[in-house]
């Protein structure tokens, strides 16, 4: 998708335990993951911009094309909008081969451009490398296999947008660890605009560029995936989960003690080295459980990563002898989670100088 207008979604729909009412600009390229608990909104959502529901009020625009203004009296069906959408269950067609699968929607959508959608099949077939899989029977697949035939489908119609609501919950997660690089090549590669529902915290660190949090129909947070997990006056995330996320690039390696340094907006962490090379964009995923803090820097320590930052926020916890607070790195953010008499003891409090000390990292991406 070229122009930078977006995704535009306002609608509310009325439901028996509550009303969806969203109000969202989404960005034109990446992975939006829409993210809450179950019954939160979030497949009602992605049905309403597929114009399978339609709710009582609606304006819903990719880029320059109007789906659906019901202030101007505008609304295309499904088969009108430009989308793909992939469910939970792949549901591919049994009685046709995987290349037959992949080629069903293209025969379906009665494109003119017969050379430029043979390309866009045959790029949607390179992305997903299923090439070797064209001629298998979609019952000789593996989960993880049948989804990504399944996604191939969806993008071989060249889809101005495509939805994908929990992918990935009907697997095991071997095969959901056997997909994601896939996805993530996806997401850098495609300039298109994805919607992505999902449970999994893991996913959302892994793909999202931006988070949108549901909760009773309403909008809870919107933004970047850092900002939106770094918050601590409103978490998307609680308890064990809690933690941000950050971008860095392998900066050095260690060869002697197989460890590679990642270097982000405010600092740097040393992580295990998995093979990285030198220079490779990296996501590092830091919970808030894993961060203590401490007001005078520490050298004899077995916990390596320090790094100095500036109290931003403090926030009460779920558990009342607990406390969120958020740490200023330069331009990037640190959430630690500390009991209430460690704050006290430290005297901490929102501008204070201190010491993030890391004690676990997990690279994800």
């Amino acid at each position: 998708m070229s122009d930078t207008q977006g995704l535009r979604v306002r609608l509310r729909l009325a439901r028996p335990d509550f009303a969806l009412d969203v109000d969202l600009d989404l960005p034109a390229t990446g992975i939006t993951v829409l993210f809450g608990p179950s019954g939160s909104g979030k497949t009602s959502l992605l049905r309403c911009v597929a114009g399978l529901e339609k709710p009582a009020q609606a304006l819903v625009r990719v880029g320059t094309e109007l789906w659906q203004d019901d202030a101007g009296g505008v609304f295309r069906p499904p088969w009108q909008r430009d989308l793909g959408y992939v469910f939970q269950e792949a549901s591919l067609f049994e009685h046709l081969d995987v290349g037959q699968n992949v080629s069903y929607g293209l025969k379906r959508s009665g494109r003119k451009d017969k050379a430029g959608a043979a390309d866009a099949l045959q790029r949607a077939i390179e992305l997903l490398g299923i090439g070797h899989l064209m001629h298998r029977s979609p019952s000789s697949l593996s989960g993880g296999e049948r989804q990504r035939v399944a996604i191939a489908r969806a993008l071989a119609t060249q889809p101005r947008l495509l939805l994908l609501d929990e992918p990935l919950a009907a697997l095991d997660l071997a095969r959901r660890h056997e997909i994601l690089p896939w996805l993530e090549r996806m997401r850098d590669e495609l300039r298109l605009p994805m919607l992505y529902i999902t449970h999994s915290v893991d996913e959302l660190a892994r793909l999202a560029d931006h988070v949108v949090v549901l909760e009773a129909g309403a909008v809870k947070a919107s933004g970047s995936t850092q900002e939106v997990l770094s918050r601590v006056d409103a978490p998307a995330i609680v308890g064990d989960e809690a933690g941000v996320l950050l971008h860095g690039g392998v900066a050095e390696l260690d060869a002697r003690w197989h460890l590679a340094k990642v270097a982000f907006a405010g600092g740097a962490l040393w992580v295990r080295d998995s093979g990285m090379p030198l220079g490779q964009p990296v996501r590092l995923r830091v919970l808030a459980r894993d961060v203590s803090l401490t007001c005078q820097a520490t050298q004899d320590s077995s916990i390596q990563n320090h790094i100095y930052g500036c109290v931003e926020t403090i926030a009460d916890d779920v558990h009342p002898s607990q406390a969120l607070v958020r740490i200023r790195c330069g331009a990037s953010v640190l959430v630690a989670r500390v009991t209430k008499r460690a704050l006290s003891a430290l005297n901490l409090t929102e501008g204070a100088a201190v010491w993030a000390q890391v004690k676990s990292v997990a690279v994800i991406g």
